[in-house]
């Protein structure tokens, strides 16, 4: 059965993920398309790829909170009352 072999292009995509590679897939306008690929390329060649990833992440990324107790430690809380009066509510009649 020779149709049970994984194709060559199943191979390389199984090794690449193996050395920690994913496939990505973006949408870009044509007249980006090449500075995309160049991107790419230098993220993944050894020696231009820490230089690049840094670079990107100056310029381009956001950068990472750390989530909701980073933002909330970093909130300048001087001058806020934090004290509420305290609500019974109301009366409820039968």
């Amino acid at each position: 059965m020779a149709g049970t072999d994984p194709s060559p292009v199943t191979q390389w995509r199984k090794r690449r993920q193996r050395q920690g590679f994913v496939r990505v897939e973006v949408q870009v306008r044509k007249e980006d398309a090449a500075l995309v690929r160049d991107v790419a390329t230098a993220l993944g060649d050894p020696a231009r790829e820490a230089e690049a990833r840094a670079l990107l992440r100056e310029k381009i990324a956001t950068p990472r909170t750390g989530g909701l107790k980073a933002l909330l430690a970093a909130a300048p809380l001087e001058g806020i009352d934090l004290e509420r009066p305290r609500d019974l509510g109301r009366d409820v009649a039968l």
